[in-house]
């Protein structure tokens, strides 16, 4: 193990974001006899790593990491998540959920790297993102300490509110862009950005217009339907062509970039919902899913045509909501998260075509779909105007054997009826 600075309580790993909130902390944990490392994961939010780097060596950190996550987020699980058409409470599509692992890993694998005896984050006591952060430690790290400041009395009495935060940092000449004019919090990956707290947690209050980050409003975007094709292979996006000016991308990152580009100009991606929280406390919470949201629809659209009915119900019963808790409740490292990891591409061989779809103002159409080598669907047999092959005699027979335990039912129910 590395040395450990005279009089130190030990080396602290610390998931650093450069805000308000984590750099207190950094200082704190200085003050509470820690040497302090942090570690800033680059998972396509839209920051300035250097200047926070600087900040964090400024303020005192001993080492800081900057690790880009963007490719390994996007094909371990942002793709995994699509092929299983993952959502939670069917209208979130896990946007801070996806990122956690992947922090997390990383998180731990710095600092065992580094001879750190605990690791630390800024995620409140109330929410999620505490659980999901720590699940994840203890799964791939079982040894390891974690610093909660958030939970900790001495911290979150000694900072109440905002605006103690605030002095502190003046106090302590920690610099902060953060001001009370920003009446809510985000966490910001390459699949998302969610919105949450401040003026928003009273849920009837509607977002202000200046709140949305990404997308246009749907209103603003262009009166020009735009037209893009997405070609898929096993349930994975391989190929993003756009009919307006011939973009044809195929590298699985560039092309979920190019995804959330397309998306943002037309205005899609957007919810506001109130869910429910692991912990049990119910929030309200406002997010933009671009790329995710296109990807979503046209990958349900294909599995449509391509995929067999009991594998996709079997999946939809067994995957689908499954692996939506999984990721929402931080058990991406556990034998139930492993489990559902290898089940996921068993459903997706088969999950090979081209969708095309129309973005216009907030909205993805799909306006066809094909597939050159897996297509179950035969024009002939489903055709209201051939025959193709199909004998129609032969549902008569299919009729009447569903309708015996019915008919079996029906007689009971209208004797007991009869006898009311």
């Amino acid at each position: 193990m590395a040395s450990v600075a005279p009089g130190s309580k030990g080396k602290v790993l610390l998931a650093y974001s450069g805000g308000l909130d984590t750099s207190c902390i950094l200082v704190w944990l200085k003050e509470q006899g820690y040497e302090v490392l942090a570690y800033l994961a680059n998972v396509g939010q839209e920051e300035d790593f250097e200047a926070a780097r600087e900040k964090a060596l400024k303020i005192g950190a001993s080492k800081v990491f900057i690790e880009d996550l963007r490719r390994e987020l996007v094909e371990e699980l942002v793709y995994p998540s699509i092929q299983a058409n993952a959502i939670y409470e069917n209208v979130y599509l896990l946007g801070t959920s996806l990122a956690r692992p992947v922090i997390a890993r990383k998180q731990v694998e710095i600092a065992q790297q580094e001879g750190c005896s605990h690791v630390a984050h800024g995620c409140t006591g109330k929410g999620n993102d505490q659980v999901r952060f720590e699940l994840a430690y203890h799964a791939l790290a079982p040894s390891i300490q974690v610093i909660a400041p958030w939970r900790i009395p001495e911290f979150y009495q000694r900072f109440p509110g905002r605006q103690h935060l605030l002095d502190y940092a003046e106090k302590m000449g920690i610099p902060v862009s953060q001001t009370r004019a920003k009446p809510w919090s985000t966490d910001e990956n390459l699949f998302h950005i969610s919105y949450e707290a401040g003026i928003l947690e009273d849920p009837n209050v509607t977002p202000p217009k200046d709140m949305w980050k990404l997308t246009v409003d749907p209103e603003d975007a262009p009166n020009t339907p735009e037209r893009i094709t997405i070609s898929f292979k096993a349930g994975n996006p391989v190929r993003v062509t756009n009919d307006v000016d011939g973009t044809d991308i195929t590298d699985p990152l560039d092309l979920f970039i190019y995804l959330n580009t397309v998306a943002r100009r037309n205005g899609i991606g957007r919810i506001d919902i109130v869910e429910n929280r692991f912990i049990g406390i119910k929030s309200r919470g406002c997010y933009e899913t671009p790329g995710g949201t296109i990807l979503r629809i046209a990958h349900i659209d294909l599995e449509g045509l391509v995929l067999d009915r009991e594998i996709r119900a079997y999946r939809d019963e067994h995957v689908t909501p499954v692996f939506g808790r999984i990721l929402y409740n931080g058990m991406y490292f556990s034998p139930e998260g492993q489990l559902i990891n290898n089940i996921i591409p068993l459903t997706q061989k088969t999950v090979n075509g081209s969708v095309r779809l129309k973005l216009y103002k907030g909205t993805t159409t799909v306006e066809g779909r094909w597939s050159e080598t897996e297509s179950l669907y035969d024009m002939d047999e489903s055709s209201m105007d051939v025959q193709g092959g199909f004998e129609p005699l032969d549902s008569q027979g299919f009729i009447r054997i569903q309708s015996i335990r019915l008919k079996k039912w029906g007689s009971t129910f209208n004797q007991q009826q009869q006898q009311q």
